[in-house]
């Protein structure tokens, strides 16, 4: 083969990718990958040293709310995406229960439009199912920028409930990509609001008990199987549903979260409302049923449900303070600590964060470290050890859950097609971020 010249060339760290594990370079020309290999280094325009780095295919956060438009006091896309790629996330696929609601075509331009060049990841964006456009869903999963379609049964922040079978049913009847589910019983959660406890947050997984999740997820998988849909069921929280889905995995895929596996109600009385999120996080032994889904193979992926909320907020009395946390610039780093102490293998968390996004929403030219995929790597140091603080946190909000969290793993930098938009805890190349695309959405190729 002739020699072969890169714009980038990212020298001498130990890649994972469809190999395993080993030591290789990866060579980069005009955003994609073009060579793996021991590539000469003379032949590249701009090398990055990374001896003594693992070089891991770019992290893929499929559950972030940044908030805009209508909550820019909290988060935009802007902030919210630095947060990602200071946390070595490449791309990010963002919720809509913003205001207003992104459950149109408008919506959802004027979403790709403030993110376009804008966002420092790259990113797609879910839109809302309802009851309204129901009819159109076929309609909008298939618009440029759109990760499919999300549905809340559970209420959460924003307007955006569905709650009847009839509603569901008819939104999974009319789509034909993967759809997206908030799964808690909202009759149950409505029967049970008396079990709120004013001023005391540790009364929250009281009223949204595991029964109300489990039950929304048997109903969900039923209207799945009825229809012949695909979904996705978001952030569980309950060992309960883990053994029940892993009888369906026909028709329905796993999220989990680093809270629901780090956290436990044990840290209500430290954490107080600053926990306090929707689904809740529960018991030390739904921790572990959790913890059993991963290592059965039930989770398919992790998705951090970055939902940031002011101090202000926050500091509000429980119940009307509101649920949510931020958590994609942890995701990496709490994820990589659960790799160090042996919970989960680092092919594993690649599989659940690259890999595992990539298979189930059909991304076109990512998640893998592969010759002609985008060059989109979460470059990390598995023996550094690092305290999480408050002030690392580029959110708007300020705050993390894991302030004073010691961890070993953490992210070095974020290459983004390419670009090292971050390196060492510094944003090196801003707002490069570009709508990702889907192969079940694919146009024909211009020119």
């Amino acid at each position: 083969m002739p020699q072969e010249t890169f714009d980038r060339l990212f020298k001498g760290g130990t890649v994972v990718n469809h190999d395993g594990e080993g030591l290789r370079d990866v060579g980069v020309t005009d955003g994609k990958i073009v060579a793996i290999g021991n590539l000469d280094a003379s032949q590249a325009g701009d090398v990055i040293d990374c001896a003594g780095l693992h070089i891991l295919p770019g992290v893929i956060d499929s559950q972030v709310h940044f908030r805009e438009p209508g909550a820019e006091h909290k988060e935009n896309l802007e902030t919210g995406s630095r947060a990602a790629v200071m946390g070595g996330v490449t791309c990010v696929f963002e919720m809509p229960n913003t205001n207003p609601t992104t459950t149109d075509e408008a919506a959802l331009a004027d979403k790709v439009r403030r993110g376009h060049h804008r966002m420092h990841s790259d990113f797609a964006f879910w839109v809302g199912g309802t009851r309204e456009n129901a009819h159109e869903v076929g309609e909008l999963e298939r618009l440029p920028g759109a990760a499919g379609i999300k549905v809340f049964m559970g209420s959460s922040t924003g307007n955006l409930l569905v709650e009847d079978d009839e509603a569901v049913r008819e939104i999974l009847s009319n789509i034909s990509r993967r759809a997206a589910f908030h799964s808690e019983d909202e009759p149950r959660l409505r029967e049970r609001a008396h079990l709120r406890v004013e001023g005391d947050p540790s009364s929250h997984p009281v009223w949204r008990d595991a029964e109300a999740a489990l039950k929304c997820t048997k109903r969900l998988v039923a209207l799945a199987e009825e229809t012949g849909a695909r979904i996705h069921v978001l952030h569980i929280s309950t060992g309960d549903e883990m053994p029940f889905l892993a009888k369906h995995k026909r028709h329905a895929t796993v999220e989990v979260t680093p809270h629901h596996l780090t956290l436990s109600s044990d840290d209500y009385e430290r954490l107080g409302n600053y926990l306090q999120m929707n689904p809740p996080v529960r018991s030390p032994e739904h921790r572990k049923g959790i913890w059993w889904g991963v290592e059965q193979g039930v989770a398919d992926v992790v998705g951090s449900d970055h939902a940031p909320h002011s101090r202000e907020e926050k500091d509000k009395p429980y119940p009307q303070s509101p649920a949510g946390m931020p958590g994609v610039q942890t995701l990496v780093p709490v994820m990589l600590n659960h790799v160090a102490e042996g919970r989960l293998s680092l092919a594993r968390f690649v599989d659940m964060t690259s890999h595992g996004p990539q298979r189930l929403f059909g991304l076109a030219g990512k998640g893998r470290i592969a010759r002609g995929y985008d060059a989109d790597f979460t470059i990390v140091d598995l023996k550094r050890r690092e305290t999480i603080t408050n002030s690392w946190i580029a959110s708007i909000c300020g705050w993390t859950p894991y302030a004073d969290m010691q961890v070993t793993g953490w992210p070095v930098g974020t290459i983004v097609r390419g670009h090292r938009v971050m390196w060492d805890g510094e944003l090196a190349t801003p707002s490069l971020g570009e709508a990702a695309s889907f192969v079940e959405t694919l146009g024909p190729v211009e020119g």
